[in-house]
């Protein structure tokens, strides 16, 4: 099990607030595992009671809709802590976490988290302002929901997954999402998804290789997701 004051995770979060004497004590209050790719961290409506901290992979985080689908809300990779708003709300996770990767994860008490924020304002700041962002950034989805054609927002999406988390050596991406998913994450139907990509495929803006993506003309992308 890794120190939290030597782990490079605490540089990209609220973690980054704490002080060594705080870490050292978070080191000895945290557990650490392994989940497994399509394993469940939580689930919707659940009481986590703590946050998770993110060492390695990458998750999904998925709403239920009256319809019974899961619609993807954002993913998360390493640096980035889960579960912040509802231990501050107090109130269960609204949304299920699903490893889109083998992961490894440490899971801080709420108890623990909470004596941080009473005495360490900054670490308290850090922690609104994630949450603020969080809220921007579901504001901004909102919109180009509304306002941005399907296959607008499948360049945008596309483009967000080759910057955010990188290529494989064959240059495809890195993150590789089921159609279903990828459907998901810009509103539309699995067929209008599969539709899409094949016409992308066809202007060469895009090589498919089973569920493989490789983005063929990234300038041609950015034009249409603008």
């Amino acid at each position: 099990m890794s120190k939290c004051e030597q782990c490079i995770v605490r540089e990209f979060s609220s973690l980054k607030a704490l002080s060594k004497n705080e870490l050292v004590h978070l080191s000895d209050c945290k557990t650490s595992r392994t989940i497994k790719k399509g394993e469940v961290i939580f689930e919707e409506g659940e009481n986590v009671n703590g946050i998770y901290c993110i060492k390695d992979g990458v998750c999904k985080l998925t709403k239920l809709s009256p319809n019974g689908k899961d619609h993807i809300v954002k993913l998360v990779t390493k640096g980035e802590l889960l579960g912040q708003r509802s231990m501050i709300s107090e109130e269960p996770v609204n949304l299920s976490a699903v490893a889109l990767e083998d992961m490894e994860v440490c899971f801080i008490p709420k108890s623990e988290v909470m004596s941080f924020f009473d005495k360490n304002n900054q670490f308290s700041m850090n922690v609104m302002k994630t949450i603020c962002g969080d809220l921007k950034e579901a504001d901004d989805h909102m919109v180009n929901l509304a306002q941005k054609t399907v296959k607008e927002r499948l360049a945008e999406t596309l483009l967000y997954l080759h910057d955010t988390f990188g290529k494989n050596e064959d240059n495809s991406l890195k993150v590789q999402l089921s159609r279903d998913e990828l459907a998901s994450m810009i509103g539309t139907a699995t067929e209008s998804c599969i539709r899409l990509l094949s016409d992308f495929k066809k202007l060469g803006l895009i090589e498919l290789t089973g569920k493989k993506i490789l983005l063929k003309d990234i300038n041609k992308l950015k034009k249409m997701a603008e």
